[in-house]
Formats: C-alpha cells, structure tokens, sequence
C-alpha cells in the first residue's frame, strides 16, 4: 500500500482559500480593519494567518464557526477544486492508497470537505475554551516543517512502498521531502 499527501490550497484548490474562508466567518467590522492593518506591514504568510486568526476570530462562538465552515465546505470549495487534483485523489484511491490532506487550512472547513470525500487530514485548528474561539491556534499551524512532523506523527512511513507528495508552496518542501515521488506545481520532480 502507498500513502499520498495533499496539499490543500492551491494544490487541490485553485488558490489559496484562507481569506475566502476569512470573509464569511469574521464579522465585517473586523475584516475592515484586518484590511487595513495588513496593507501597512510586511510579514510571512504565517504570520499574517496567525495575527489575522488572532484579530478575527478571538470572542466569536465555536457552534458559529463551525456553521460558517460547513457552509463554506458545501458552498464555496466545490467551484475552487481542480479537477485535475480530484481525479488524481480517484487514481489513489482506485490504488488502495491512503490519501490523506496535509494543510495549513482550518479544520473548521476542511474537515467536512475531508469527510465528504472519504479522505485523511491533518490541518490547523484554532483553541477554544467553553465554546468560544481564543483567536489562538490549538497547537502549531501546519505549514513548513509542522507538516511532516504531523505526518510523521500519524502515519508509520515504513509500512508504505511509496510515498507520493502533492505542494505548491515552500511550505509544503519539507512534506515532500518525505516522499518518494513529488509534484510541485503540478510537475513531477527528482
């Protein structure tokens, strides 16, 4: 059996959906402001999710955020897969392969879309403590070296005869490091 690790944004999406996501679940108010403030600095893409999860979300009701998710799942991520992306997940799964979603996108989303599709996921998520969100992340955001350690973590890689790696971004080097077949950008890769 083969394992094959996807990345979301980007590599099955066809672009980056954290700002989408963003736009439905913060209240306006917020995302006014969160505009505002972003155009004045220049910090990495996790950074900005972090201060953006952190400005957004802290106060806001899990249950909502959760309904914003499942919203967005059912909404918004059928019109912004690639195809290309779903019928390479079908070729795995035709394989008996394990395929599992390796994303810095919340759970609160991705999950459903996971579930509605029968497949893995190891993604961010964001703490809440008596059914309201911190604004923090419950553990470390899964981008960079965080993907691998989280995939290293669930899955034993030696029981697999192949490890294929699906990324789009710098932040999904070091999954694909850990594969032995790679596709950056859609193109294979030594």
């Amino acid at each position: 059996m083969n394992l094959a690790l996807f990345d979301f944004d980007g590599t099955i999406s066809d672009r980056e959906l954290f700002a989408d996501f963003v736009a439905r679940a913060v209240p306006p108010q917020r995302l006014r402001l969160g505009r505002w403030l972003y155009k004045l600095g220049l910090v990495s893409g996790s950074a900005i999710r972090a201060r953006v999860a952190r400005f957004g979300f802290q106060g806001l009701d899990l249950a909502a955020a959760e309904q914003a998710g499942r919203r967005f799942a059912d909404e918004v991520l059928p019109g912004a897969i690639r195809p290309e992306a779903l019928q390479r997940i079908a070729w795995h799964r035709e394989q008996g392969d394990t395929v599992a979603v390796v994303s810095g996108a919340f759970d609160l989303y991705l999950r459903h879309w996971c579930e509605h599709h029968g497949l893995d996921w190891i993604c961010s998520a964001l703490e809440a403590e008596d059914g309201v969100l911190t604004g923090r992340y419950r553990g470390a955001q899964c981008v960079g070296a965080e993907k691998s350690r989280r995939v290293s973590e669930r899955y034993d890689l030696s029981h697999y005869a192949q490890i294929y790696a699906y990324g789009d971004t710098r932040e999904d080097l070091d999954m694909l490091a850990l594969a032995h077949r790679r596709w950056y950008r859609w193109q294979e890769v030594a």
